[in-house]
């Protein structure tokens, strides 16, 4: 599920952006969250702020898990900045909390005695900054002297307005219907959206965008493609359903992820099902899936519409039948595959 931006991360962030204008950034922070585009960017920014000038390269110094040591940083962080006012030091997917006692304690040591040039970046791509309460002293440590930005994925409103202005910088205008249609296709990462605006703007002929346009040059993801087969399936259409899958294997998607995706949405579907007969809405089930788009869960309360709860309920073990059967190589996986959705299609007739 999805995090919400909480009031102390939001208040973080703003200062940051306000540092980052005036020019008065501090001298420890820590980028993570599950948003690459937001905190690459940001990280691009605030290098551009601090690396820069004819001594840039010797003012800015990187490592990673594999480079450093306590007194590799030390020395970095001790470099009097050569014809600038700062230095950049970056450290990328370092685990603080999973190092041996002694180091732990000799990064701690630094962390609290970091020079004012000094600019000191932690960042976290590959592995997830999960700070130990356990380790109190480095806890406190980090606390104390560390502004920790996180980057989570926008929600669908702010991500849409997002897509417009992008949109507008190409000299394109787009409808929030659309932009959800386009957040729903890419998954809404923003790295994947800004090279998908640049296709559309590139390829649309017209001011306005139409789904024609997106629609001609998006690859959807396959949690998009599985919407289809699913679709279909709850639509009683058993030769569409079967088609987008065969689509799925002539892309030579990998059969495990396609079961792992139509299993998701199956699960998903059961959860609509259930929510409606409850009398929540898709407001709901968006916030208890952690779903960013409307356009998704829209798609999902129709199919739950036309299906029993029964069906919904039969379908997900189903699923976790042709999953156990695939994982046990008990028959080729695509044909366990074709068989789940031929299997899937009579139970939604039969009701």
């Amino acid at each position: 599920m999805a995090k919400k931006q909480t009031g102390q991360t939001e208040d973080t962030l703003r200062q940051f952006k306000q540092d980052l204008k005036n020019n008065t950034m501090g001298n420890f922070y820590i980028f993570c969250g599950e948003e690459a585009f937001l905190r690459d960017y940001y990280l691009a920014e605030l290098t551009k702020k601090l690396a820069c000038g004819p001594a840039a390269e010797f003012n800015t110094h990187r490592f990673d898990a594999a480079t450093i040591s306590p007194q590799a940083l030390l020395d970095a962080v001790e470099a009097i900045p050569m014809m600038a006012e700062r230095t950049l030091v970056r450290v990328d997917d370092v685990d603080l909390f999973k190092l041996p006692e002694q180091a732990r304690e000799q990064y701690r040591s630094i962390f609290e005695d970091l020079p004012d040039y000094v600019c000191l970046v932690f960042c976290y791509d590959t592995i997830e900054y999960r700070p130990n309460g356990q380790l109190r002293k480095l806890s406190d440590t980090l606390k104390k002297h560390a502004q920790v930005l996180e980057f989570q994925k926008p929600s669908e409103r702010e991500l849409c307005t997002w897509i417009a202005r992008h949109f507008r910088a190409e000299g394109k205008l787009i409808s929030d219907k659309l932009a959800s249609y386009l957040i729903f296709l890419t998954g809404g990462g923003m790295t994947q959206l800004s090279g998908e605006i640049k296709k559309i703007s590139a390829y649309a002929s017209g001011e306005e965008i139409q789904r024609s346009d997106i629609d001609a040059v998006v690859t959807p993801v396959l949690n998009a493609q599985t919407f289809d087969i699913s679709n279909a399936v709850a639509d009683g259409n058993f030769q569409l359903a079967l088609t987008k899958l065969q689509e799925l294997f002539a892309m030579q998607a990998e059969p495990i992820a396609i079961l792992g995706a139509v299993g998701s949405q199956i699960r998903r579907l059961y959860y609509a099902k259930t929510l409606a007969a409850c009398g929540k809405n898709q407001q709901t089930f968006m916030d208890l899936t952690g779903n960013k788009s409307s356009y998704a869960a829209n798609l999902t309360f129709t199919a739950a519409r036309k299906v029993p709860e029964a069906f919904c309920a039969r379908a997900v073990e189903l699923c976790l039948q042709a999953d156990r059967d695939m994982k046990r190589s008990v028959d080729e996986p695509e044909r366990l595959l074709e068989v789940l959705i031929a299997t899937l299609w009579q139970e939604a007739r039969r009701g």
